[in-house]
């Protein structure tokens, strides 16, 4: 069994800042990509950022040059900081992993979601 436990999601001005956080746990043997997805209200979910095992990343346009994703292999977690947030960036955010068990299998893994509400 593999979870997902995303974190840091909130209320925030616009301008401002939030680092979201996922962590994997489980019968994990190796976690190959992860990254962030969004999802606003009537939309489709999209990529915001990835990252994979040898720590290459690649963001949405959308959000280059304020958000930065990063990871942490020893603590099998994937962050999200985001900077100058804007309305448009409101949205549940849901974190993904590609991961290799235990028992050999590989497949997708999502977090359940947290939200991100940028406001005045």
């Amino acid at each position: 069994q593999v979870q997902l436990v995303e974190s840091g999601g909130g209320l925030v001005q616009p301008g401002g800042s939030l680092r979201l956080s996922c962590a994997a746990s489980g019968s994990i043997r190796m976690i190959y990509d992860m990254g962030w997805y969004r999802q606003a209200p009537g939309k489709q979910r999209e990529l915001v950022a990835g990252i994979n095992s040898g720590s290459s990343a690649n963001y949405a346009d959308s959000v280059k040059g304020r958000f930065t994703i990063s990871r942490d292999n020893s603590k099998n977690t994937v962050y999200l900081q985001m900077n100058s947030l804007k309305p448009e960036d409101t949205a549940v955010y849901y974190c993904h992993a590609e991961i290799r068990t235990i028992s050999w299998s590989r497949r997708d893994y999502w977090g359940q979601g947290t939200q991100v509400t940028v406001s005045s």
